[in-house]
């Protein structure tokens, strides 16, 4: 089945375009399952821009808030007070999503080898959300972590891909003037003698285009296959999208 246009009218009046970017990543794990070798293992992941997180954890005494706090020995400790600050504002901060798969090498002191980031509205809308994004392919990149790009977003003319190549001064001549704004990409850094190389697999999208497969490396010797078009009939098949 060719590729639906999740952005715009009539599909989009029945299904948001977040039912298929929440799901896809785990389907992609059920297709990698297969494929992935010991010891790699892939593990879906969805962060929500607006949904903060800390690993800090927080003790509320059932007498009050107000109680005083006690060492281990019982005595009681003084809570620090801050000043006033010296400055307030009410900032505009940027927020992004992120949709992704990441492919780890062994369970225990896991390293992160490959990541595939299906591209979202938020990190297309804004200058500053295409330059973070930009820069999160690089640093990835930096630390030899294959990067794979999966971008259906139909209503941003943005290419992402470019920016990314951008911030590591490279150029890929497919783009040309007007790149365009639909794609599937994998990069990946490879050492040549002295030199550190940047490979690429770039198959530009359209509405009813055949999703291709990306090679996912997990190392600089070798790799699995990642088919995209079956992975993604799949999720449509799930959410019942047509």
């Amino acid at each position: 089945m060719p590729l639906r246009d999740h952005f715009r009218s009539p599909l989009d009046d029945v299904h948001s375009w977040d039912e298929l970017h929440g799901a896809w990543p785990t389907v992609i794990v059920q297709h990698l399952i297969k494929v992935l070798p010991e010891p790699y293992f892939a593990v879906p992941s969805v962060h929500l821009g607006t949904i903060c997180e800390v690993d800090i954890g927080t003790f509320r005494s059932k007498s009050g808030e107000n109680a005083a706090e006690s060492s281990p020995n019982g005595s009681p400790v003084a809570t620090y007070a801050p000043p006033a600050p010296t400055l307030t504002i009410e900032p505009t901060l940027s927020t992004t999503d992120d949709y992704e798969v990441r492919i780890y090498s062994g369970r225990r002191n896991r390293r992160l080898v490959a990541a595939i980031e299906i591209v979202n509205p938020s990190n297309k809308d804004r200058p500053e959300n295409r330059g973070k994004f930009a820069s999160k392919v690089a640093a990835l990149l930096q630390n030899g972590v294959c990067v794979s790009l999966v971008d259906v977003v139909s209503t941003l003319d943005f290419n992402l891909y470019g920016d990314a190549l951008a911030a590591v001064d490279g150029f890929d001549p497919q783009l040309g003037d007007e790149p365009h704004p639909m794609y599937a990409v994998t990069l990946r850094t490879r050492m040549e003698g002295n030199r550190k190389l940047l490979d690429t697999w770039f198959y530009p999208l359209s509405v009813g285009s055949v999703l291709p497969t990306l090679p996912i490396w997990l190392n600089e010797a070798s790799a699995v296959s990642l088919d995209l078009e079956p992975t993604y009939e799949e999720t449509c098949r799930i959410l019942r999208i047509r």
